[in-house]
């Protein structure tokens, strides 16, 4: 079993349960929203409604949800509970009011009364301990990432083209955007050389965001085919709870008194905002319509925007986002019509602190999404912090991506660490890419908004910065290279096909990052043709698979020739070697973690280069990737070389 609260271990929760709906009992009145607080400064307070229960696979609670409810109940009015709750708390346990049930086999429990910290921990733990019982988690409120805004006075006043200087190619063109000081171009991702592969065409990109606007730059045909999972009244902006059809962003305003945490709702003092447009910012990016004559251009032109409402006033919860996942990827979901438009691709940029578990809800989501063939793309974060502290971008399976500026470092405020697996354009904010100075133009990515402060009102065009811009470069490149591969006659990337097309065509950085933020900056052209079955990229196809513990032997090359061997790393595994041995001459030992390391080894991460043909490289807890290995021939070459490759498998 599982418990989610270890994440918040620091602080751990702070107030109430929330809300009742759809309740499977009779209903209690509603309470307002809860505050989930940890003593960790880098982790903030987030509103959260109720409790997410995942139970074990096989159970009758996992196929039924009426057994799933009835364990609910029996245990929260067992005598031992009851014992608990009065030993521990002077307080009787509470009732059950509501639960709903969610596309993965996972219940939403919603407690009758308000719970202390102390309560709601105890009931976690009493859920958790129940033989049929995953894991427990909250019920949180997950937000669109936060993002910096161009100055109203920097937009241009005839937007276009000529602003998106992150999809031209990087070739140290000076970008002259007026006022702006010219900036060498060392971040775009090289669309336009990408076309020549495919745009697009046939391929459904589900945006998981706060819904689209009417804009002349959008194509919304499956605006109304899409779907608003946001289920709280506070949150969706609707009269009553409950999902309705449509991907529409109706606004996502929290300027008024009603969302306040102090009332009820969910924003804290100096939280408050006007409604902010995101989704339509990152649908523009992927597939802003290009050759019209308006605007600007998207990277995939050609797809097809599925726009999921999942994020709303107060942000989106677990229960809404896991099931808009399940959803989006063709999966069914209790009370809602299926999805007549499967996407090929998922788009998240969304998100906040706490770690992926593997039994969580969204890891459960995820899983069932790339089981259905979808490539999961997510946006890194925004708080210049260790990637593996926030979700989504922790779950198992994603591709986690960070954002560079137009000179290709990593911008600022980016998270980075071990799970990001490549870099793409966010907008660095300033010319250096530092935390100050003078906004640039060229500073951000541009694309479709809106000038309303709070209800849709006059279609824009705006500058944003943030992972929240670099994920949909991604996702849109991820789209020409199916197209691509579907013009070619070439079979469609599997998810984990698509991370090593994106990542082994990867672009190296042209300033080495003190942080670790993938392999690379995304690049679209080799990417597409490595999707239409052109020799893009490195040499990475080439390499020999090696099986844990299994010997390669008789490897001989020249003098600066060398082999290729590539090793995949589960999760979990532990005291990863790779060694040489046997043979005569001199081998030097090159390892890079995701893609070949160069021909001349100089990119490595990893290196042996003792004389003779005896190397070694060591990695006590490596990644959950593909570690390429290159064996270079020194004065004189080498001749029958073995080599091996060993790692401890994580316990079943």
């Amino acid at each position: 079993m599982s418990l989610s609260s270890r994440s918040f271990r620091r602080g751990l929760l702070a107030a109430a349960l929330g809300t009742a709906i759809a309740p499977a009992f009779a209903a209690s009145p509603s309470a307002p929203l809860s505050v989930m607080s940890t003593t960790d400064p880098d982790a903030p307070r987030v509103a959260y409604d109720g409790l997410l229960v995942t139970y074990k696979t096989g159970t009758t609670e996992k196929r039924s949800a009426a057994a799933g409810a009835a364990t609910m109940q029996r245990i929260l009015r067992a005598p031992a509970t009851a014992s608990r709750f009065a030993a521990t708390h002077r307080a009787a346990a509470p009732a059950l009011a509501s639960t709903r049930r969610l596309a993965i086999g996972a219940d939403l429990v919603r407690p009758s009364r308000t719970l202390s910290e102390g309560e709601l921990d105890t009931l976690m733990r009493t859920l958790a301990a129940d033989p049929s019982v995953a894991h427990v988690e909250p019920n949180r409120y997950w937000q669109r990432l936060r993002t910096t805004s161009a100055a109203k006075a920097a937009a241009p006043n005839d937007p276009g083209f000529e602003v998106q200087w992150h999809f031209r190619a990087p070739d140290g063109t000076v970008e002259t955007l007026a006022p702006d000081p010219g900036v060498a171009n060392r971040g775009g991702i090289d669309v336009l050389n990408a076309w020549q592969y495919g745009r697009g065409a046939g391929v459904v990109v589900a945006v998981l965001d706060t819904g689209i606007t009417a804009h002349p730059d959008l194509d919304t045909s499956l605006a109304d085919a899409g779907y608003d999972f946001t289920s709280d009244a506070l949150n969706s902006g609707r009269a009553t709870d409950g999902r309705a059809p449509g991907g529409w962003d109706t606004g996502d305003w929290t300027t008024e008194d009603r969302f306040l945490a102090e009332n009820g709702g969910c924003v804290f003092p100096g939280g408050q905002s006007n409604s902010s447009w995101h989704g339509s910012h990152v649908a523009g990016t992927i597939a802003q319509i290009t050759g019209n004559g308006v605007g600007m251009a998207g990277v995939a032109p050609d797809a097809k925007v599925l726009p999921v409402r999942v994020l709303g006033h107060c942000g989106g919860t677990t229960a809404d986002i896991v099931d808009a996942i399940v959803w989006a990827s063709g999966g069914s979901v209790p009370g809602v019509p299926d999805n007549q438009n499967p996407a090929e691709i998922i788009n998240m940029s969304l998100g906040g602190y706490g770690a992926c578990e593997a039994n969580s809800a969204y890891a459960q989501a995820i899983a069932s999404a790339r089981q259905r063939g979808t490539t999961v793309v997510v946006a890194a974060g925004n708080n210049n912090g260790d990637s593996a502290l926030f979700v989504p971008g922790s779950c198992p399976g994603v591709i986690n991506i960070a954002a560079t500026g137009i000179t290709g470092k990593r911008a600022y405020y980016s998270n980075y660490g071990a799970n990001i697996a490549l870099s793409a354009p966010g907008g660095g904010v300033y010319a250096d890419d530092g935390v100050s100075g003078p906004s640039m133009r060229t500073g951000f990515v541009w694309s479709a908004g809106n000038r309303g402060e709070t209800t849709p009102g006059e279609p824009a065009y705006i500058g944003l910065s943030g992972t929240s811009m670099a994920a949909p470069h991604v996702a849109g490149v991820a789209a020409l290279v199916i197209s691509a591969a579907m013009q070619a006659g070439r079979p469609v990337p599997t998810p984990q096909e698509m991370r090593e097309i994106l990542t082994q065509t990867s672009r190296d950085f042209p300033v080495r990052p003190l942080r670790q933020i993938g392999v690379g900056i995304l690049d679209a052209a080799k990417a597409a043709a490595r999707g239409a079955g052109a020799a893009a990229g490195g040499d990475e196809p080439t390499a020999v698979r090696m099986v844990r513990a299994v010997p390669v032997t008789g490897a001989s090359a020249a003098a600066g020739a060398g082999n290729l061997y590539r090793v995949d790393v589960p999760a979990g595994a532990r005291n990863l070697q790779i060694r040489t041995y046997g043979g005569r001459g001199q081998a030097n030992l090159m390892a890079r973690v995701g893609r070949a390391p160069g021909a001349d080894g100089g990119n490595a991460s990893l290196s042996s280069t003792r004389p003779g043909t005896t190397q070694s490289v060591q990695v006590t807890l490596p990644l959950n990737d593909s570690y390429f290995v290159r064996l270079i021939g020194g004065a004189g070459g080498y001749q029958g070389v073995g080599i091996v490759a060993t790692y401890t498998a994580a316990a079943q």
